[in-house]
């Protein structure tokens, strides 16, 4: 293991039909936006544990009782841990502070991002280990799939308008007032809406729309 003393979150709600990557129901269904939710976890822990770089945590929501992670648990090497927070920056905040005051560095990231790859996380890794204070992959819809620490703060979560194309800027001025030394990686695509589902495809492999013949 090259970063034992790191930490990989993964970020992941439990795929439950109606109430998983809402955003793509229009274009999927509820079953099936649920279902490619599955898909996208799935991918993820792959990519993460193809190279074991460090330990992995899957951080879910509402709580780890889905049967869902209860597979991840079985079929990868991951520990998982409930999410805990009002809202998506409190819990990112929550588990990134609960690894940095250990002493790990720490990585999170979502499952809506399948063109990240190992060597993108080992890229993060080693800027941290090499002093970097943050890493930030950003997305192309105004937001980041990926953030590194090697120390923390409150202000790169709080009051930020989650699920807005702001969320970058904002972090990014963020960062500037505390002055760490910081390295954006390449700029990603999140899977979060019908014309996101092309780049789905590409990664993943056909997906059923509800306009499929």
């Amino acid at each position: 293991m090259k970063f034992p003393n790191a930490r990989l979150i993964v970020f992941a709600k439990a795929p439950e039909a109606g109430k998983a990557k809402t955003r793509l129901i229009p274009a999927l269904g509820k079953d099936g936006a649920a279902a490619l939710h599955v898909r996208l976890v799935t991918h993820t822990l792959t990519t993460v544990t193809s190279t074991a770089l460090c330990p992995l945590q899957l951080w879910c929501a509402p709580d780890t009782t889905h049967l869902f992670f209860d597979h991840c648990k079985n079929n990868f090497p991951v520990t998982l841990h409930q999410q805990q927070g009002a809202d998506l920056g409190e819990r990112m905040a929550h588990a990134m502070n609960h690894n940095l005051q250990q002493g790990f560095n720490s990585v999170i990231i979502g499952s809506d991002c399948p063109a990240l790859s190992a060597a993108d996380f080992e890229q993060a890794l080693t800027y941290l280990h090499n002093g970097t204070d943050i890493v930030l992959a950003p997305a192309s819809d105004g937001g980041y799939v990926l953030m590194g620490l090697s120390r923390f703060s409150p202000t790169l979560f709080s009051d930020i308008n989650w699920g807005s194309g702001e969320v970058l800027a904002t972090t990014r001025e963020r960062i500037a007032t505390l002055q760490w030394p910081t390295t954006e990686l390449a700029t990603f695509q999140d899977i979060d809406r019908p014309e996101d589902l092309n780049e789905a495809e590409r990664l993943l492999g056909p997906i059923k729309t509800l306009t499929s013949a």
